[in-house]
Order: structure tokens, then C-alpha cells, then sequence
């Protein structure tokens, strides 16, 4: 008996550790958490974009895009291919593991010419959608204080509500709230406030899975509440770990374009 309530006693100490653990996570765990989450080796897809205006008209843009992890490194290209009017242009972006800056470009067929994207210009919006050139990046947890406001259920998710603050006070956003999936570590919805501290807009999943073993993002939509417009982003043929080549993510490509 004396062998039997031992173990018991055990077990209970084990338990109540465990949860001590897991409620004493920091702000700054989950959204590192989020930023090491394995995403495959490499993946390959093809992206349609459709933005909508105030007045409900849409344009609908096709992409191809490519990424692949070089280490601690990442590194995306993509390739818009319709409609005519975008046709051929294409943006390329490196995330480092070690915190420093995304290095970006873009390539204009008209100028026919590669523009590196400075960092004055990571504020701008991307072709017209919702997204930054900075949202299209990797943005490193140590740039931002974290802290978990609260904990909350979306969409059957239980989720931790991280507020997430610049360190740098000339960032054009003035912070982030990202609701967390506990244990899987992918971000539910985002909601951004410009540099007044109003609401700017937010960004919802609408569709998540798991293909060969990591969980991919099929379907989310940006949503801006100043401009009341909104960006949709649909992925389909999604192949993760087929294998794409280093020379892929290049200025030459970039020129080159889709084959």
C-alpha cells in the first residue's frame, strides 16, 4: 500500500509540474515557439490573390512561389504569372534565423529591372494587396516584447493571446495581438494597429491542415478596416519536401522567371 500511494503521490507531483509549466510560458516562448514551428523543407504552390475594394470589384492575381529552408534560413520567390498586367513580375525574400533584417527585392518587367526593397519601403503594400513587404517576411520574436494578455477558444482552438510590442518605437506598426494554437503553434488571427495605436486590420485563417506531417495555412484573408479593403490568399497544389534547387532563389531567376 505504502509502494502504491508512492507512486500515486508521484504521479499527482508530476501532473501539477506539468501544468505549473505550462501555465508559467512566457509571451516571448509561445511567439518563439511560432517562429521555430517546422514548415518542411521545401514547399511549392501555387498562390491566387484576390483583392477586393470598397465597392466590392476584385482583381485576381496568380502566383507561383517557392520556399525553401537553408539551416536557420529561409528563402521565398514568387512569380506572378496573371494577369497580364502583373505578368512576369516577381519578389524574392531571405529570412535569417539570427535576427537580423529580411533582405527583399522585386523585379518589374516594365523596367526591367531588380529593385532591392529598403527598409524606408518595408511599410509599403505589396501589389496593391493588404500585406506589407514586412508581413510577407519572417519577423524575428526578439524584435517585439511579448506578453500573453489572455487565453481564449477560436474556431474549437484553445489559444494564447500574445500582445506583441516593437522595440524599435519607429516601426509603423505600434503592436500586434496574435491568437496562438496551444501546442501546434500557428497563429490563428492577427490584428494590427498603426503607429497612433488605432486598429488597422487583421488577418484570419480560414482553412488549416497538415500535409506530409507539418501544418500548412491554405486559406487566410487580410482584412484592412481604414481602407475597408480586404486581400484573400488561396493555396492549392501544395507539395512539401519534392526538393527545389538553391540556384531557384536568385536575381538571375527573378529575371529569368517561371519555366
Amino acid at each position: 500500500m505504502k509502494k502504491t500511494k508512492v507512486v500515486v503521490i508521484g504521479l499527482l507531483l508530476a501532473v501539477m509540474v506539468i501544468g505549473f509549466a505550462q501555465a508559467q510560458i512566457t509571451g516571448l516562448q509561445v511567439m518563439e515557439n511560432v517562429y521555430n514551428r517546422p514548415v518542411g523543407p521545401d514547399i511549392q504552390s501555387t498562390l491566387t490573390m484576390t483583392l477586393t475594394n470598397s465597392r466590392g470589384s476584385t482583381r485576381v492575381r496568380e502566383i507561383k512561389q517557392f520556399i525553401k529552408e537553408f539551416g536557420d534560413d529561409e528563402k521565398k520567390i514568387m512569380f506572378f504569372v496573371a494577369p497580364a498586367d502583373v505578368k512576369n513580375t516577381s519578389f524574392m525574400s531571405w529570412s535569417y534565423g539570427d535576427g537580423r533584417d529580411d533582405d527583399m527585392w522585386i523585379y518589374l518587367p516594365a523596367l526591367k529591372k531588380t529593385k532591392r526593397i529598403s527598409s524606408d519601403s518595408k511599410s509599403d503594400y505589396f501589389m496593391g494587396s493588404d500585406f506589407t513587404y514586412d508581413d510577407l517576411g519572417d519577423r524575428h520574436p526578439s524584435e517585439d516584447s511579448h506578453r500573453i494578455l489572455r487565453e481564449e477558444t477560436v474556431n474549437g482552438e484553445d489559444c494564447y493571446v500574445v500582445e506583441s510590442i516593437p522595440k524599435d518605437s519607429d516601426y509603423f506598426y505600434s503592436k500586434t495581438i496574435t491568437w496562438v494554437v496551444k501546442g501546434e503553434w500557428f497563429g490563428m488571427k492577427r490584428e494590427f494597429y498603426d503607429e497612433d495605436g488605432e486598429f488597422l486590420k487583421a488577418l484570419t485563417i480560414n482553412e488549416y491542415k497538415k500535409i506530409n506531417g507539418y501544418w500548412v495555412i491554405p486559406e487566410m484573408e487580410m482584412y484592412n478596416e481604414q481602407k475597408d479593403h480586404s486581400t484573400l490568399m488561396e493555396l492549392d497544389n501544395i507539395r512539401i519536401g519534392d526538393g527545389i534547387k538553391d540556384s531557384q532563389f536568385t536575381e538571375r531567376m527573378m529575371e529569368r522567371g517561371i519555366r
